[in-house]
């Protein structure tokens, strides 16, 4: 009976201690998933102002911080003045943000959404809804996509976040 408990202990304890140091870094900040896995991000084109036609490939060597936003989006009205706020950032000169409005919104729509909240740091960019969840299995809006210098996704946001919480601007700094 002693050796059978014995035994147990130390698969509890093997297990207990093979699962934290196989653990990754999960930061304390809401809505954010870190991949475990990278998956590499190409070949993706959208259209920036009202009709020109650009690729991710044209962003490629800096951090980049991808935004699926809508204008009838109560959450991205609330996120979007703190991640333009983010671009103005001393700090963040070299991250390429591009917010990608995937709610059906035309150029016009967008442009009244950024000047109503006085977003000025951000360019407007637009693509199709089905096209982009579909790619990126976006569940919700606002969703956004942490993509690193190599072209690699490391994590998402799902949901309203706030680009001025200075745990994310660390995190950010650091991992991308």
């Amino acid at each position: 009976m002693k050796i059978i408990f014995l035994k147990n202990l130390i698969i509890i304890f093997y297990l207990i201690s093979s699962s934290v140091s196989y653990s990754i870094e999960r930061p304390e900040i809401k809505n954010l998933i870190i991949h475990k896995d990278k998956k590499k991000i190409e070949n993706i084109e959208f259209t920036k102002y009202e009709a020109e036609k650009v690729s991710l490939n044209n962003y490629k060597q800096n951090p980049l911080i991808i935004n699926f936003w809508a204008t009838w989006c109560a959450p991205c009205k609330k996120e979007m003045p703190s991640l333009d706020n983010l671009k103005a950032l001393n700090d963040f000169k070299n991250f390429n943000i591009i917010p990608i409005n995937i709610g059906g919104d035309s150029y016009e729509k967008s442009k009244k959404f950024f000047d109503e909240f006085k977003i000025e740091n951000l360019e407007i960019f637009t693509g199709s809804g089905p096209e982009f969840s579909q790619l990126f299995k976006i569940r919700g809006l606002p969703t956004t996509i942490l993509i690193d210098r190599n072209g690699f996704e490391v994590g998402r946001i799902v949901g309203y976040i706030d680009f001025n919480d200075q745990s994310l601007l660390d995190w950010l700094s650091k991992n991308l």
